[in-house]
């Protein structure tokens, strides 16, 4: 896990190596200043030897500049070392989201994926720094304190002997009963973030129902939860400093006490022991810098497990058996005897036998109640998700042979849930083409029936749209998308349920638009009204995740009793 991870420093590399060295350059300079400053007492001050004092004391202020020149480049390089590991673990985690399949996505959840790239990644970030900071600075400052303090007096430095243990055994202790309650925490940071992305997206519900209450005692419960997780984790954690702070002041009333009669007899000097409590101290606040650092691994392994979940994740569908020479020669699709669940259980089918031919160029019409899977059969063509068992077919051929840059290169989708990003019109209707000339771009506009109200607006194609298209309306909205599917030039379109927020005028003006430009295009039309389906050249009929009939508008009226009673329906809502 760590050397996967560490394999992302790359370019900043030489920032991470140089940032240990340049603290050992630090370490060695604050090791040496206590023993100059011993030097300063017992023999300047003791022998009053002013030009001795003056001379060591500039050497002392000189070698405390050097140690905090180091000091200061070994932050800036560790810094940039740091921030350059956590963009590329960012990228990498954002470039492998882009290859997840919908299923891949649906496992980890967006909130999930949200907390991972932000808030694991800066926790990873963090220890990251402390690390090639600490983990040598710390150990080295422990290791030439003890030194000098042996070197000093060895009988006084056994105080380390007892002190060292004790924090040791209490660093695992801690370590071991913390862990746990951070991963804990984590989880329930990925909870709040979805309360909190849920109700962003949904806020004009929010407000239309006058909910704002509701949403709010959501959201403190789920802080609250989030709160408490933290509290668990950090009361432990917490321990570390007091237990710290204790050893150390036991410590340093041992060494008063121990070398103040030595003084006393004569055997140890006055500048030793300040020199020797210099080191107690270095002694002591490295050990507390691993252990802080120690508590950031604790924090972040939680974290990095996480991140590695996402990055060891294997999309559900890969081309990597695909013929890169493959092309998609024509817009017939086939499905044979194809079964599909979301959650891979053959005894839970969102989709049951599925058998159907559709020739090239021709228009197909999908009706049929909520849940009765129409959604879930298109998702199959691009390969959006993949069947559980039997096979679908696109040109001929298998989609698996496809790359999916072919196979979704010739399939245009409009989905249930329009989505524009933020930008001008002019930069998402090129999401479909971003070669396509202006001709191309008004030409698609025209067969969306989407020109007239963007040349209404004084920016024309370069009004600027907000996040998701939220100053453009629902209807405004579906055509945009439409237009954005029709500047691919696709062999085959998918239109799910994607004109069911315009009126029935403008529906049959687009119906008409695709009659006339999409003659060679295989055309297929979800729809909840059997008006936006009734000219197509056949209509498929889903109910509970299976086909219950296929043929014309006229026949499936004479036959089929889900169709009619649709049709029924429908008519007399018109007529009231």
């Amino acid at each position: 896990m760590i050397k996967k991870l560490a394999s992302y420093v790359k370019e900043y590399k030489i920032y991470a190596i140089l940032t240990p060295i340049v603290m050992i350059g630090e370490v060695l300079m604050e090791i040496l200043i206590p023993f100059v400053m011993a030097d300063i007492i017992d023999k300047g001050i003791e022998g009053k030897d002013l030009s001795y004092v003056i001379s060591r004391g500039l050497l002392m202020v000189l070698m405390s500049f050097v140690s905090l020149a180091f000091g200061a480049l070994g932050g800036m390089l560790g810094s940039k070392a740091a921030m350059g590991f956590a963009k590329n673990v960012r990228s990498a985690l954002f470039a492998k989201v882009q290859d997840f399949s919908f299923g891949n996505v649906d496992h980890f959840s967006t909130s999930s994926l949200v907390t991972r790239l932000t808030t694991d990644v800066n926790h990873v970030q963090m220890a990251f720094l402390m690390l090639i900071r600490g983990a040598v600075r710390s150990p080295m400052m422990l290791i030439g304190a003890v030194i000098m303090a042996v070197r000093i007096n060895a009988r006084l430095a056994t105080v380390f002997l007892v002190a060292i243990p004790i924090l040791g055994l209490t660093f695992y202790l801690i370590s071991s009963t913390a862990h746990p309650r951070f991963k804990a925490m984590l989880k329930k940071y990925d909870a709040l973030n979805a309360s909190v992305q849920e109700n962003l997206i949904a806020i004009r519900i929010v407000k239309a129902f006058v909910r704002e209450r509701h949403e709010m005692d959501k959201f403190e419960v789920s802080a609250d939860d989030v709160r408490k997780a933290q509290m668990k984790a950090e009361k432990v954690i917490i321990l570390n400093g007091p237990v710290m702070q204790l050893t150390m002041y036991v410590s340093i009333l041992a060494v008063l006490w121990l070398g103040g009669n030595m003084i006393i007899g004569g055997t140890f000097q006055l500048g030793q022991l300040a020199s020797f409590l210099t080191y107690i101290g270095q002694t002591l606040n490295s050990l507390m810098m691993l252990s802080m650092l120690f508590m950031m691994m604790i924090i972040s392994i939680a974290a990095m497990r996480r991140i590695c979940e996402v990055l060891e994740e294997v999309p559900d569908i890969s081309d990597a058996d695909a013929d890169p020479s493959a092309v998609l020669e024509n817009g017939s699709i086939e499905f044979r005897g194809v079964n599909f669940s979301y959650h891979k259980d053959p005894e839970k089918l969102n989709l049951t036998d599925i058998n159907l031919k559709i020739k090239s160029g021709e228009t197909v019409g999908i009706i049929g109640g909520t849940g009765s899977a129409k959604t879930s059969l298109v998702q199959m063509i691009p390969r959006l998700y993949d069947p559980l068992s039997g096979s679908v077919l696109v040109g001929g051929r298998s989609v698996k042979e496809y790359s999916l840059k072919t196979l979704r290169d010739n399939t245009a989708m409009v989905l249930q849930k329009n989505v524009l990003f933020s930008g001008t019109i002019l930069e998402n209707l090129r999401w479909g083409n971003e070669n396509a000339t202006m001709e191309e771009v008004e030409q698609a506009c025209r067969n969306a029936d989407a020109y007239g109200f963007i040349t209404s607006f004084p920016e024309g194609f370069d009004t600027y749209l907000g996040q998701g298209g939220v100053n453009v309306s629902g209807g405004q909205k579906q055509r945009l998308c439409i237009a954005r599917a029709l500047l691919k030039k696709p062999k085959i379109i998918i239109l799910d349920d994607s004109t069911s927020a315009v009126d029935t005028a403008t529906d049959a003006r687009i119906r008409a638009a695709f009659r006339k430009e999409l003659k060679g295009t295989t055309t297929l039309i979800i729809a909840q009204r059997i008006s936006s389906v009734q000219d197509a050249d056949r209509i498929v009929v889903m109910d509970d995740g299976r086909i219950s009939d296929v043929g014309t508008h006229e026949e499936l009226l004479q036959r089929n009793e889900i169709y009619k009673e649709v049709y029924t329906s429908q008519q007399k809502g018109e007529e009231d």
